[in-house]
């Protein structure tokens, strides 16, 4: 693939991703989209559950096998290397994107919060569990992380090492901090509906299960002891004090 196409397929990628995680958030919160998570009419209910259960599976198949270093072994074998990360985002961005499309509204309430000043508090939490995330990228290579770095180094002749992460900031808290701004993001909302609901409980198995039988699997087989150090001293996802030792530089791959 000439470096000129692969920079464009990189950044067209990274677009894509950004209107759909933008997207994301409105879907979630049901503000400023034209669709959200209870918008439109609702059908039977087994019917919609069923639906949305097999788009939040594709969602979660996506994620788990694309991520795989044997995935990635075996996707380099058809695309070049320095585009198999920004693959990956567009895939995982489609995934989305049919999330959006077909998803089935259920919106009979679990709760509903109608006092101003909690309904508001909530929306901030929320936010702030969005905002969370975006900062967890910065902290670990935004540019990497969505495939940009790579294609940008390969359009300029130079080769992609993977950057070595120092356990700071958020990521002396918990080892996820992405994983728990989207836990926030999920849960906190003044209007949970059945299909809130939904997602809400599907995608909190699927980071806790994902996170801990296979990401940090893979963690450890690249890194060792320094990772299964920085298990000990550093919470997966949630902030509770831990017995602590120096933490040093932990290279992270996502």
């Amino acid at each position: 693939m000439p470096r000129v196409l692969a920079l464009f397929y990189g950044v067209v990628s990274y677009l894509v991703f950004l209107a759909t995680f933008t997207y994301a958030i409105g879907f979630v919160t049901g503000l400023g989209v034209p669709k959200h998570i209870d918008g439109g009419l609702a059908g039977p209910l087994l019917p919609a559950l069923l639906v949305n259960a097999a788009l939040l599976g594709l969602f979660a198949a996506q994620h788990s096998v694309m991520a795989r270093p044997a995935f990635k072994r075996w996707l380099t074998r058809f695309v070049p290397e320095h585009v198999e990360r920004s693959t990956y985002v567009l895939c995982a961005s489609l995934a989305l994107v049919a999330m959006f499309a077909w998803w089935r509204p259920m919106p009979s309430p679990v709760w509903q919060v109608e006092t101003p000043a909690l309904y508001w508090m909530l929306h901030a939490l929320s936010a702030c569990g969005w905002l969370l995330v975006l900062v967890g990228t910065f902290l670990i290579s935004h540019c990497e992380l969505f495939g940009l770095r790579q294609v940008w180094l390969h359009a300029r002749g130079k080769t992609a090492a993977h950057l070595p992460f120092v356990t700071r900031s958020l990521y002396r808290l918990v080892r996820h901090p992405l994983m728990l701004g989207f836990l926030i993001a999920f849960w906190a909302t003044p209007h949970m509906s059945q299909g809130h609901l939904l997602f809400a409980l599907a995608t909190t198995g699927y980071i806790v299960l994902a996170v801990k039988l296979l990401e940090e699997r893979d963690l450890v087989a690249m890194h060792g002891e320094a990772y299964r150090r920085y298990q000990r001293e550093v919470p997966m996802l949630l902030p509770l004090p831990k017995r602590r030792e120096p933490v040093g530089s932990v290279a992270r791959s996502r």
